[in-house]
């Protein structure tokens, strides 16, 4: 049996080790959901690693880990407020296979952690979904999150797209 029990906290500078191994998991995982390739990444030096750890407690952002209660790090998302808007942007979402769907929770709890945080700051939350990863954008659509038919080229292949979407937030949710 798995463990299924799992805490969610920010990320910390202490965190680099953890947040490295799952950022590469990630990336093997889902190479089309993030900027960044696997071999991008691979080669960070350890002080790159320390800084996405700080992620977690940053002034304009943060990111957050879910924790098995046995230490096992199954899950992660983030937000910032980029510098030319003031609505904060979802990114960063990661929850390794066997923890995924509705039975195990991380996703939904995750994602709902991020929100209370956006809604400190805004009354909406964007997120950029590459196009073909329809999953991720089926799983968004289900959380309330609409399509606001602006698209962007994926900074990896800017043949291909990524679709806005936005969610309304309750202030102080």
């Amino acid at each position: 049996m798995r463990d299924t029990r799992f805490s969610i906290r920010p990320t910390t500078e202490a965190d680099w080790r953890e947040v490295r191994a799952l950022r590469l998991e990630m990336l093997g995982d889902t190479p089309i959901a993030f900027g960044e390739t696997l071999d991008t990444a691979r080669s960070h030096g350890d002080a790159e690693w320390k800084m996405r750890g700080r992620r977690g407690t940053t002034e304009g952002g943060t990111v957050l880990a879910a924790i098995t209660d046995s230490g096992r790090w199954i899950g992660t998302m983030g937000a910032y407020t980029p510098e030319y808007t003031t609505v904060p942007m979802l990114v960063g979402v990661y929850v390794t296979p066997k923890f995924r769907g509705t039975a195990a929770g991380v996703t939904a709890a995750l994602l709902a952690s991020v929100e209370d945080w956006a809604a400190q700051r805004s009354d909406r939350i964007l997120l950029h979904v590459h196009e073909d990863n329809t999953r991720a954008h089926a799983l968004y659509a289900k959380h309330g999150y609409q399509d606001t038919g602006r698209t962007f080229p994926y900074v990896l292949d800017p043949s291909r797209r990524e679709l806005e979407m936005v969610k309304s937030l309750s202030p102080g949710r």
